[in-house]
């Protein structure tokens, strides 16, 4: 009787490699000056960058920057006119997160805010959060991320000269969608709120691809404060026209 040989088994798999580091990330930059029977330059910039280390952690940052100036005249007592350069804008706030995803929707965050403003009630303002995250829709054209959670905030009110601190809650609403093939309208609301202040800023932008780097981005940020000295407005709009810069 003949003998059947044994099969052999199938070798098993290699091991996944897993997916090498990678640094990504853009700028873009808005200047706009005009002269002649007044001066005005105003300038605004910035700078996202994301580092995914190949495992479950992905690192970001961002800095952002705003200043503007104009030159006016102005006539002294004695009759004489002079003229008078004066500075009208002048903010930057640099953020960093650290996020670990703990399944395919959910992540763990970790978030510091730094800002400096000097014609804010609020001259400069730290915030620390830890939140959960989650990616609530993921297809071709659109993703919609939210984040939840406590955070501590210290504050340097300019009118009353003191520093206030106070644990806050953390909100962020993070949403793109592709309108076209290289038409895309993204929106970002983040929410602190504590025993002081609500302070709360969305930032919402259109851009058009020109190529795989160049794009044209237009913008409308609306920053609101919810305590404010009387003679101050407790909502700033910013509009912007920048040229974009990706890379990968």
């Amino acid at each position: 009787m003949a003998v059947r040989p044994i099969p052999e088994e199938a070798p098993p798999p290699p091991p996944a490699t897993p997916p090498a580091p990678a640094l990504t990330g853009g700028g873009e930059l808005g200047f706009a000056a005009a002269s002649g029977n007044s001066n005005n330059e105003s300038f605004n910039g910035r700078l996202d960058l994301t580092y995914n280390d190949g495992s479950a952690w992905r690192h970001s940052a961002s800095l952002f920057g705003l200043h503007s100036r104009s030159e006016y005249t102005r006539t002294q007592e004695d009759g004489s006119v002079v003229r008078d350069r004066r500075t009208t804008a002048n903010r930057y706030t640099v953020t960093a997160n650290s996020a670990y995803k703990m399944d395919d929707r959910g992540t763990l965050n970790t978030s510091v805010r730094h800002e400096e403003d000097d014609f804010g009630t609020y001259s400069r303002q730290q915030s620390v959060s830890l939140s959960y995250g989650n990616r609530v829709i993921e297809n071709e054209r659109a993703h919609l991320d939210l984040q939840v959670g406590p955070g501590y905030r210290r504050a340097y009110d300019t009118v009353d000269g003191r520093t206030e601190a106070s644990f806050i809650g953390r909100g962020l609403i993070d949403m793109r969608y592709a309108l076209s093939e290289n038409t895309e309208i993204v929106n970002k609301l983040l929410v602190e709120s504590g025993e002081y202040n609500t302070f709360a800023q969305n930032d919402l932008g259109v851009s058009v691809t020109m190529n795989s780097h160049l794009a044209l981005k237009a913008g409308w940020q609306a920053r609101h404060n919810s305590d404010v000295a009387p003679d101050i407005k407790k909502t700033d709009t910013l509009t912007t026209m920048n040229v974009v810069y990706r890379f990968k």
